[in-house]
């Protein structure tokens, strides 16, 4: 605005104020009391690149509104997200990670209860079911984005030159490994989070219950350990998988692995390459016992989530906002699946419409919603936890310490550090 035009605004605007009638310009008021919004999210260049994109083109349908952009790689984020929660000083729109509910918002208060602006958050765009992703004690925290789970991927351009059919059963890559391992082929690998949750599906299949409790206490005893610790060292005897501290994700373009355990979303970043070399990748059934695909024991999550601050001082343009990246059509396009297939019936209509619903990652998504996975409890994630079964599973392996004893004391060191 140039001089000139902020001088009108001005004695309009002490018009108003003295003699409280008349008339003034509305445009030049609404654009005096622009409100200002900050935004932020954690990603690559091109997750940047059109998040950019899509917020311009809010602020050109929303002239009155103007979003401040805040976001840097996953690390920094995380530690930044911290300080600001910590301090109340976070955006007042966010991109969140489906654990930061627990970890910020147990009672629900941590952040704006979405239901307080459902007249401008589209939500008949949801299924109870998925929203219920962002419960906390009745209280809507968060919308997830997309759906996310640990799948498997097969090579099957590889499989095939063995003469192999695509695994569905835990056996099925014992016998891929006896024909491949000559030739130093791995069937499958997976990096440490991915194995850690395979072997707890494993578990769960051959013991016959869950890893957690209905209120997420360690369900699993020092036997139920053991069992994932065994089968652990069997797959690496066999040389179905490489220990995790030797998994290196460039071996599935270069076929030193046959398959990988990975997230949905990730299905672009682990095989794009293999892909592009002409490599039939394929998400495979969710491995079980008998091969029926039920998903018994494989956990399905929110991919990222997004919610508005209990800070705000703007909560109705901070849900435009949200309801514009989550709902609008201009975001659905620039956005595409890079962070999943949109759970927004709107979002998903204006991909179908632009024929962008194909691919790996769109096939996994489709294979993801034909099992009956269970909810993932974010304390499966704790990285600690992790450490400390491998550690474990390590002692066993290099002869430290007997399965009894290594699973014995895993099972008290959980107990005591996270339950």
């Amino acid at each position: 605005m140039n001089k000139f035009r902020r001088g009108i605004a001005a004695v309009l605007s002490a018009a108003m104020l003295i003699s409280s009638v008349g008339c003034a310009d509305t445009d030049i008021i609404s654009q005096e009391k622009q409100v200002e919004i900050s935004f932020s999210w954690w990603g690559n260049d091109a997750r940047n690149k059109y998040t950019i994109a899509a917020v311009e083109e809010f602020e050109e349908l929303h002239p009155d509104i103007k979003v401040e952009c805040k976001y840097s790689e996953w690390s920094g984020y995380e530690t930044r997200n911290k300080v600001w929660m910590i301090s109340g000083t976070e955006s007042d729109v966010m991109q969140i990670n489906y654990g930061w509910l627990d970890t910020y918002s147990p009672d629900g208060n941590g952040y704006l209860d979405i239901n307080t602006v459902s007249d401008i958050v589209d939500l008949s765009n949801y299924d109870a079911e998925q929203l219920n992703y962002g419960l906390k004690n009745s209280k809507l925290n968060a919308i997830p984005i997309a759906m996310n789970a640990q799948t498997v991927y097969i090579n099957q351009t590889l499989y095939n030159r063995y003469s192999l059919d695509v695994p569905t059963t835990w056996d099925d890559f014992f016998t891929a490994a006896e024909k491949m391992s000559e030739d130093g082929i791995y069937p499958l690998s997976a990096s440490s989070k991915a194995m850690w949750m395979y072997l707890i599906t494993y578990a769960e299949q051959k013991q016959g219950k869950p890893f957690l409790t209905d209120d997420g206490g360690l369900n699993f005893g020092a036997a139920d350990l053991a069992v994932m610790i065994e089968f652990y060292q069997k797959l690496i005897d066999a040389k179905v998988a490489p220990q995790v501290e030797y998994y290196e994700r460039n071996n599935l373009a270069s076929e030193v692995y046959a398959g990988s355990v990975a997230w949905v979303s990730d299905a672009s970043n682990y095989f794009g390459e293999a892909v592009k070399k002409g490599r039939n990748i394929v998400p495979a059934q969710y491995t079980t016992f008998d091969g029926n695909n039920v998903g018994e024991g494989w956990y399905a999550k929110p991919a990222t989530m997004y919610a508005i601050s209990k800070n705000t001082a703007h909560p109705r343009e901070s849900a435009m906002l949200l309801d514009f990246l989550l709902n609008s059509k201009e975001m659905a396009v620039l956005q595409g699946i890079e962070k999943g297939i949109p759970l927004s019936k709107s979002a998903q209509s204006a991909l179908e419409r632009k024929g962008m619903l194909e691919g790996l990652q769109y096939e996994a998504s489709q294979c993801m919603e034909s099992a009956d996975l269970g909810k993932l409890d974010p304390i499966i994630e704790t990285g600690g936890m992790i450490d400390d079964f491998f550690s474990a599973s390590n002692d066993v392996i290099y002869e430290k310490a007997t399965l009894n004893q290594a699973s014995a004391d895993l099972y008290q060191k959980l107990l005591k550090d996270y339950f």
